[in-house]
């Protein structure tokens, strides 16, 4: 049996789940920032767990199926949004993926929902951020949790996975097993700490759209805390206008994006929910009494009990990628069939002039 780890990238905290023969022997997280200022020292922590056969790396917003050591400065850009100099989102993350690659260990980075086969064209029109490569992890692992439960096919597997977390907020439709549509955090509700969708006007009379601006503007910044400091946990106990207003908007936000998903997977068994904020009881509850309405609400069970749901189905995917017991899961989803780029359903701008804002020719 293969022994492998799952990373997940998360803005507030990377966590680092491994299994081995089915049995966990990694379950880590550790601080976003801390990790980020110090890519060598989060290496030599992968490094000491000793020989293992594949790592799911950080991806971003996602690649075909490729090999850190062959990953170009192109594929990096692509991976993360991010030109020369831009220091906000998850540009740090490209110091961290780079130094991997410089690693022996055997990286691989992984899709997000836009790159997949099993998302119809049309749905990719004018979108890049469909669900980051964690949020095609993480649904891995609910994927995964159905069909044992349940204990059917994986292609009989169909939900609407609900990441709330400690920054953003996305869904993903699963139909017949296989990824069919998803709401990036980007271009999605409203999260903790990013503010989602914004309004094409919002937008104008900001006048400049850098990086950091898509992670502010969430709950935290309506309820009038500062987003780095305020735990995610306070949205539970609002005690002024501002904040029950924060409440009110992340919680319906959130419900009426994974209800929307819904009419992509028509078969719909359940949505599920995973993230930071769905440990939180009061956002839990009042999100799952929006939802029940069209369906069964469950949170979603991991292998692991530290690690986020992005790192354990990261995980699952290293398995299913080095032959072990996932690779019905591997290939139900595609990963391997994977193509293209984030800029490739671009029309508002050209994907020429998407490149050029990347710093690429």
């Amino acid at each position: 049996m293969p022994r492998v780890i799952g990373i997940d990238p998360g803005t507030v905290s990377i966590d680092l789940c491994g299994l081995e023969d089915g049995r966990v022997f990694l379950d880590r997280t550790f601080s976003t920032t801390a990790a980020l200022a110090d890519p060598t020292g989060f290496v030599a922590t992968l490094e000491a767990e000793g020989p293992v056969d594949l790592v799911v790396g950080p991806s971003g917003y996602g690649l075909p199926l490729t090999r850190a050591q062959d990953a170009t400065d192109e594929d990096l850009r692509l991976a993360f949004l991010a030109p020369p100099g831009e220091s906000g989102g998850i540009a740090g993350l490209a110091a961290l993926a780079r130094a991997l690659a410089r690693s022996n260990l055997p990286v691989v980075f992984t899709p997000g929902v836009i790159h997949l086969a099993s998302v119809p064209e049309h749905r990719k029109v004018n979108r890049v951020d469909m669900g980051t490569a964690d949020k095609v992890a993480a649904t891995a692992l609910a994927i995964d949790a159905q069909a044992r439960r349940r204990q059917c096919a994986l292609t009989d597997v169909s939900l609407v996975l609900l990441e709330l977390g400690g920054a953003f907020t996305a869904a993903v439709a699963v139909a017949g097993g296989r990824i069919v549509d998803g709401i990036g955090g980007t271009a999605g509700p409203l999260g903790f700490r990013a503010a989602g969708a914004l309004d094409g006007e919002v937008a104008f009379l900001a006048g400049a759209m850098p990086k950091a601006l898509l992670f502010g503007g969430g709950a935290a910044a309506v309820a009038g805390w500062d987003a780095d400091e305020a735990l995610a946990e306070r949205i539970a106990h609002p005690s002024t206008a501002r904040e029950r207003v924060a409440f009110d908007a992340l919680v319906e936000s959130a419900a009426k994006a994974a209800a929307a998903l819904a009419l992509s997977a028509p078969a719909l068994s359940e949505f599920v929910l995973s993230g930071r904020l769905a440990r939180v009881a009061a956002v839990r509850d009042a999100v799952a009494g929006l939802l029940e309405r069209w369906g069964p609400v469950r949170v979603l069970d991991g292998v692991a009990s530290v690690a986020k749901e992005g790192a354990q189905g990261a995980a699952l995917l290293a398995d299913g990628l080095a032959g072990g017991t996932h690779r019905p899961l591997v290939e139900t989803l595609g990963l391997r069939e994977a193509q293209g780029s984030v800029l490739d359903h671009l029309y508002v701008v050209s994907p020429a002039a998407a490149r050029r804002r990347l710093g690429l020719s």
